[in-house]
């Protein structure tokens, strides 16, 4: 997933190193754009956004790093080499189900590539639009008073992975899955169900004091939330990830994810 991760940062830096592309995406999808605003719906809903060709061509891109390692193991070389010659219909099937949270029919040893390549490609989408829309677009979440507050990320309708409490003054964000946006939610609130009653969290004895699981006793589910104080290197998706031996335990405990990792695919619960 390392080897993944190094990839995904090469392929999104060529993607907005082209400058005759930097502002396609958002001159392409303006009138989206415009209607989810009006609405108040995420502006980048990742569930039936029109993809073009170029995140097919970032999953190429993460398969040949991957395959390029000498360190890879054969079972995972396999699977990039499958994965990268199926053809384009399969693969945007495969993304749909993936995007919309379905676990049926997900080829589950792929799914870790595909949503390596997807999230690429909406940071990407992010990072076309204008500056000044996504400055009106936090003022205007800063301002609502009467907003209600959202387990959903904001700018591309995906669940949070995790949550991460900032070092500096201590706010508590969820962090999304797809895009990376982060966005605030108070402390000591169930992130799925937003009660604020039957919260507790729990730990592995001896390991990380920078990671514990948030679980909510009206919902039975759980998330993790990273603490920054702890450790400045926090980063939601990667110790969400190389966290699992906390997962064993809440299973164990009678809880379930409310979302999973998108580089970890599984059906939610297990």
């Amino acid at each position: 997933m390392a080897a993944v991760s190094d990839a995904q940062q090469a392929a999104l830096g060529a993607l907005i190193a082209q400058p005759s592309r930097a502002g396609e995406a958002a001159a392409t999808s303006h009138p989206q754009i415009e209607l989810a605003r009006r609405h108040g719906m995420p502006l980048l809903q990742a569930a039936g956004w029109p993809r073009d060709s170029r995140w097919r061509a970032v999953l190429r891109e993460l398969c040949d790093a991957v395959n390029a390692r000498a360190d890879t193991p054969d079972a995972v070389r396999e699977v990039c080499t499958r994965v990268r010659d199926w053809e384009s219909a399969h693969l945007e099937e495969q993304a749909d189900l993936l995007l919309a949270a379905n676990t049926d029919a997900v080829h589950a040893e792929a799914a870790p590539f595909i949503m390596a390549a997807l999230q690429v490609y909406w940071v990407f989408l992010l990072t076309s639009l204008p500056m000044d829309l996504l400055g009106d677009l936090a003022a205007e979440r800063d301002q609502a008073a009467h907003a209600v507050v959202s387990s959903v990320c904001p700018a591309c309708g995906t669940l949070p992975v995790a949550s991460v409490v900032r070092a500096d003054q201590g706010y508590r964000y969820l962090h999304c899955a797809l895009c990376a946006t982060e966005w605030h939610m108070v402390r000591i609130k169930c992130s799925h169900c937003l009660t604020t009653e039957g919260i507790q969290y729990h730990f592995v004895e001896g390991g990380s004091e920078a990671v514990r699981a948030e679980s909510c006793a009206h919902c039975r589910t759980y998330r993790k939330v990273l603490y920054q104080e702890k450790d400045a290197a926090v980063e939601p998706v990667a110790d969400d990830l190389a966290s699992l031996a906390l997962d064993l335990l809440m299973t164990e405990e009678g809880y379930r994810r409310a979302s999973g990792n998108p580089l970890l695919w599984q059906p939610l619960g297990v």
